[in-house]
């Protein structure tokens, strides 16, 4: 299977994240995860590993709005000018806003914290100095990824760091900067029609936004109940598209502690509307968090569950563009990726 990665992504660590009640605390979304995922892929004898082309900013202009990008582009720098105490210990800060719009109009601040609070949903959108060429090679891995596997009608998947599921049109969020599912399901769309699945725990707000008034991309997402679960304002069974989108949108939200058996379910409801779709290509945002112990998550899959999960899915024998979302049980990060991506094989 062809893998598309770039170390670039370690240029983007954060020294800390803020939780609800104002908790600091290290970094979940690290590059840890991806040297565990690493060495399991390495251990098997069909993991291909290859570093992304570069294709620009065309592709993510396509999805996300152009002042938004600038602004992830000049945030660090432009806050590194600003601040004296920064500049002398860039690597102990991590440049957040501490006002977010509410209920945003289509007015977008001139101050630097007016902008950051406009386009960040939330405190782990974390931006550091290599956030930028970091979110960018993550783009990258996605649009290879679905390239080959849109031209050779294979499986490929793009080892993403940072994620990219909870990124809208114009804001970050959860990790997330750049959709890079959306981004790449984007770009396959010029080709046919495009079917985007987001397994991750939590649910793909970002890839709803980006999608829900298009009929030509089938967007489902399976995930925690939004009534308990991040991101809180979207996710929920009524949110079905509008305009050309109506119908096109569906979510699966489910209850805590939902097992193997639960989940499959909903997964058949989901790729029974896709049969029905009948897209050209698949795209699948691999969140991980659905792992029973997730510090993140309440689901209680197994790895028997996310081989079954991988198995269902490959059965539709559709080229298939995998992208890494979440999961952040790091020990067993590795082998759960391996074994969904085994069954595609």
């Amino acid at each position: 299977m062809k893998i598309y990665y770039s170390d670039e992504h370690r240029r983007h660590f954060p020294p800390y994240e803020v939780f609800d009640g104002g908790k600091r605390v290290p970094y979940f979304e690290n590059p840890d995860r991806m040297d565990r995922i690493l060495a399991a892929l390495k251990q098997t004898d069909w993991a291909d590993f290859h570093a992304p082309l570069d294709f620009g900013l065309d592709p993510i202009l396509a999805v996300h709005d152009e002042k938004y990008i600038a602004f992830l582009a000049s945030a660090w720098t432009e806050w590194l000018a600003s601040d004296p105490e920064i500049s002398r210990a860039p690597e102990d800060f991590a440049f957040l806003p501490a006002t977010f719009a509410l209920h945003r109009s289509g007015r977008v601040p001139n101050s630097l914290y007016g902008k950051a609070g406009y386009y960040m949903m939330d405190l782990s959108a974390c931006i550091v100095a290599g956030t930028y060429p970091a979110i960018l090679a993550s783009a990258n891995c996605a649009l290879s990824a679905a390239e080959y596997a849109s031209a050779n009608h294979e499986t490929s998947f793009g080892l993403c760091r940072p994620p990219g599921h909870h990124a809208g049109r114009d804001y970050a969020g959860g990790y997330c900067f750049i959709n890079n599912a959306s981004v790449a399901a984007n770009s396959l769309s010029t080709k046919g029609r495009v079917a985007l699945l987001d397994i991750d725990y939590h649910c793909g707000n970002g890839s709803q936004d980006i999608f829900y008034e298009r009929g030509d991309v089938l967007t489902i997402s399976i995930h925690g109940d939004p009534d308990f679960e991040y991101p809180h304002y979207f996710g929920f069974a009524d949110e079905t598209g509008s305009g050309l989108g109506l119908g096109f949108h569906r979510n699966f939200p489910l209850p805590k502690g939902t097992d193997d058996e639960g989940y499959l379910a909903a997964l058949e409801k989901a790729l029974q509307l896709i049969k029905e779709f009948a897209p050209d290509s698949l795209v699948l945002s691999a969140g991980m968090d659905i792992f029973a112990g997730d510090p993140l998550g309440t689901f209680q899959l197994t790895q028997a569950g996310i081989a079954a999960i991988g198995r269902r899915i490959a059965a539709i024998g559709l080229p298939t563009t995998i992208i890494m979302e979440g999961g952040y049980a790091n020990e067993a990060l590795g082998t759960n990726i391996m074994t969904l991506l085994e069954n595609f094989k």
